[in-house]
């Protein structure tokens, strides 16, 4: 199984996904924001990084663009629900910074499980 970092700042969705992930057998970290998560990524390199966009400290973006810089392999699945202020959907913009794959909330554990393994290439 896979080492699993996710960076999100809204603490119920962020357990969800920890959850969903530790029941089908992943190595789960969290982070709670984007600074958090930058600092988590240098420390523990995962093998997989899921980042939301809109976040405090350093949004997604930012996340993916450090995290691609200090490792250029790094896989790294962009999320968002675009928030409840922001019509401005930012996922294409992560794509194109590096991330393997993109996912939009609300999410289905199904969906992320096959996103996982397609990023991963298992």
């Amino acid at each position: 199984m896979a080492s699993i970092l996710v960076i999100d700042d809204d603490r119920q969705f962020r357990r969800y996904l920890v959850q969903v992930l530790t029941r089908e057998g992943h190595e789960v970290r969290e982070a709670q924001d984007g600074f958090a998560g930058i600092e988590s990524a240098k420390a523990h390199r995962p093998d997989l990084v899921i980042a939301d966009i809109l976040m405090p400290e350093r949004d997604g973006l930012e996340v993916i663009r450090d995290v691609k810089r200090d490792s250029p392999d790094s896989k790294i699945i962009a999320i968002s629900g675009g928030g409840s202020q922001v019509h401005v959907d930012f996922l294409p913009a992560a794509k194109k910074l590096g991330a393997t794959a993109i996912l939009y909330k609300p999410i289905e554990p199904e969906a992320l499980l096959k996103c996982i393994e397609e990023s991963l290439g298992a």
